[in-house]
């Protein structure tokens, strides 16, 4: 180290041995194809000269010693240096094949950041679903007025997510309660829907509306909104004033049975 005027300063980091040689022999003055390792003395004396392939050895000897490697970068940083310069040659590569270069590419990538970005925004973070969806009610039976108490409480705390559950149970516990489903123990919400979608075709959509709603809810780990729960609300409101609609096989047994009672 040195301290030119009062400035501690160290000494630049030697280059690597190999082109560090290069550039020395390149540097030497030459005599035919031997190389001169002094000028030409003007009093007579004839340099001291060397081949040039021994000269060269005798330099990458030199620099390959451990004081000219000293500060060379580890094999980390070397890895982490290709890193970057293969990064750099594919984007230089992207840019050439993209209309508008570099400032094309630039577009295209922030518009396919912006469509990933949407969609995690309205679909959420993905989950993976179960192999099966677990039944709708758990093991102590409630009745419909039970739930819908249950819901309005969450609903008024704004829980959305438990308010969701409870009113989709009312629901389907108030179909069982009025005989248009058989109370089946295990019932998934998708298996109510489709079956009181049978018998109420009217509503078969918005019911498998909620039942989307429910399992996203329950088992997706999506965030329930106000404006679900009053779907879902609206919904069993409008249900229970609804009167089922037979089928042609049952108005057709009920027909039969109904003759055969007069003969």
């Amino acid at each position: 180290m040195s301290l030119p005027g009062g400035v501690l300063t160290a000494p630049p980091a030697p280059a690597r041995a190999a082109d560090h040689a290069d550039a020395i022999l390149r540097s030497l003055p030459r005599i035919g194809h031997t190389l001169a390792l002094a000028q030409p003395d003007p009093g007579g004396t004839p340099p001291v000269t060397l081949p040039r392939d021994p000269a060269r050895e005798a330099a990458r000897r030199e620099l390959s010693k451990r004081v000219y490697h000293e500060n060379d970068p580890g094999l980390f940083q070397r890895a982490l240096d290709h890193f970057w310069d293969w990064v750099g040659r594919l984007f230089d590569s992207a840019a050439t094949a993209t209309p508008g270069g570099t400032a094309g590419l630039v577009v295209i990538v922030l518009a396919v950041l912006a469509v990933l970005g949407a969609l995690w925004w309205r679909l959420g973070t993905p989950h993976r679903e179960p192999a099966s969806a677990p039944a709708l009610f758990d093991d102590r039976p409630r009745s419909a007025a039970e739930h819908r108490a249950a819901a309005e409480a969450h609903a008024a705390q704004g829980h959305w997510n438990p308010a969701v559950q409870e009113r989709m149970r009312a629901l389907v516990r108030s179909l069982e309660e009025r005989a248009l489903l058989d109370t089946r123990p295990g019932r998934t919400a998708d298996e109510a829907a489709a079956e009181a979608g049978r018998t109420l075709p009217a509503h078969a959509d918005r019911l498998h509306t909620a039942a989307r709603d429910f399992d996203g809810v329950t088992y997706g780990g999506r965030r329930a909104t106000e404006q679900t729960y009053r779907h879902i609300a609206a919904l069993d409101r409008d249900l229970e004033h609804t009167r089922p609609q037979l089928t042609a096989s049952t108005t057709s047994t009920t027909g039969t049975t109904h003759r055969g009672a007069a003969g």
